[in-house]
């Protein structure tokens, strides 16, 4: 059943995250398919950020099944996957506090650049401000589970930048 749980979950991540949200950029773009930028430093600017953002989220992924033993994500307080049994603090999770996400907007951020359209733009702004809310209720839990250790961690460590400008 554990592994099943951690499929489904991982699926999911890689349909609305890696490939949805992306799809949703480009079809309010109004782009065609296929489309080449005009500007090839912009789609290199857009290959080499996707290419660090998903790095980084696949980082953050393995390092939290080797080292947390488990994957935080709770669908608003339901459990889509194992939860973590150990508090990470260090690999990816030294340059924040959700560096899977943050892999995630540097990708999307790509994806941005390289369709150079505002419509885009509300997709992903709609995305922040529901994984942000998503993220806080994860923090509430990860509070419960950790106490101090997290509580500590959170002051000293941003949620998405390598420094804490909010908690």
């Amino acid at each position: 059943m554990k592994s099943f749980k951690d499929s489904v979950g991982y699926l999911l991540g890689l349909v609305i995250f890696v490939l949805g949200i992306p799809a949703a950029m480009w079809w309010v773009s109004g782009r065609p398919c296929p489309y080449v930028p005009e500007s090839a430093i912009r789609c290199a600017v857009a290959i080499v950020l996707g290419v660090i953002g998903l790095a980084l989220s696949i980082w953050s992924i393995v390092h939290m099944r080797r080292v947390g033993k488990g994957n935080p994500f709770d669908a608003y307080g339901h459990e889509v996957a194992p939860r973590t049994k150990e508090l990470m603090t260090d690999g990816p999770y030294r340059i924040c506090r959700n560096p899977m996400l943050l892999g995630i907007y540097l990708y999307d951020i790509a994806w941005l650049i390289y369709l150079w359209t505002w419509w885009p733009l509300a997709v992903f702004l709609v995305q922040a401000i529901l994984l942000t809310l998503q993220v806080r209720s994860e923090e509430k839990r990860l509070e419960k589970d950790f106490g101090e250790a997290y509580l500590q961690y959170k002051k000293r460590t941003g949620r998405y930048l390598p420094f804490p400008i909010c908690h």
